[in-house]
């Protein structure tokens, strides 16, 4: 299949054209031939000189990436930068970017990913970033301890995680919005949400969580960001036929 192709299709699946006013980052197809051949496609979360090497490695012709090269400013082609293009042009590798529309996808999405690993139901669209509803709420069908949440998303946990435990011992209520999102727990308290899944924390979050009576679960930046590229990985696989392989490089943040 023709990457050009490829990447068409791929950009109308996850409504890259619908983000185009509200993410800076570039989506979309970053580096690469539209007229080559796409036998094999790497999935990573990051777009860095390693999951570049790992994926010429792997001999893929495209990479797709959550987090791209581009956010909106120039760049010049020297020092890292220059080594990381550098890489894909010898590698013969293609890159794609899918930034925000991968967290708000209704079906590959992080957060919708996340939503459906917990078999949430009455899921409703919450968390507004520049005018477009990124996360996704819902409620458990039975209670569950923030550790049985942590267990049942499958997510590797470590001791840059942190959970405030500001509610009650069980949860019912969830809301998700994955990656950088901690300021978003007001919106999930406004709501009145039981527990709030994200991936950073910050310090400011503390005492609101503690004082309207919230759980909020910051369970890795990259580690709620791997389900959707690993939701498109399987879609790759399955609707083309193509080869795929997730390059896994974990920040523990």
């Amino acid at each position: 299949m023709k990457l050009g192709k490829l990447t068409e299709e791929l950009e109308i699946l996850l409504n890259i054209e619908e983000f185009r006013g509200c993410d800076n980052s570039l989506n979309g197809l970053q580096v690469g031939n539209v007229n080559a051949e796409v036998k094999k496609v790497a999935f990573a979360v990051d777009a860095c000189l390693e999951s570049f090497k790992e994926a010429a490695k792997a001999k893929a012709d495209l990479l797709l990436v959550h987090h791209g090269l581009f956010w909106g400013r120039d760049i010049a082609v020297t020092g890292t930068h220059y080594d990381r293009i550098k890489t894909l042009l010898d590698g013969n590798v293609g890159l794609f970017g899918c930034h925000l529309p991968l967290d708000a996808h209704p079906v590959l999405g992080n957060n919708a990913q996340m939503a459906f690993r917990l078999g949430l139901e009455n899921l409703q669209s919450f968390a507004e970033y520049h005018g477009k509803k990124i996360g996704w709420a819902g409620t458990l069908k039975e209670e569950l301890t923030c550790d049985r949440i942590i267990e049942a998303l499958g997510i590797r946990t470590d001791a840059h995680n942190v959970i405030i435990r500001g509610g009650k011992e069980k949860n019912r209520s969830v809301g998700i919005v994955s990656g950088g999102a901690a300021l978003d727990v007001d919106q999930a308290m406004d709501l009145g949400l039981d527990v709030y899944i994200t991936g950073e924390n910050s310090h400011q979050t503390y005492h609101p969580c503690i004082e309207r009576g919230i759980n909020m679960l910051c369970l890795g930046h990259y580690e709620t960001e791997t389900f959707g590229v690993k939701a498109v990985m399987k879609y790759v696989s399955e609707h083309y036929g193509l080869e795929t392989c997730f390059i896994d490089i974990p920040t523990t943040l």
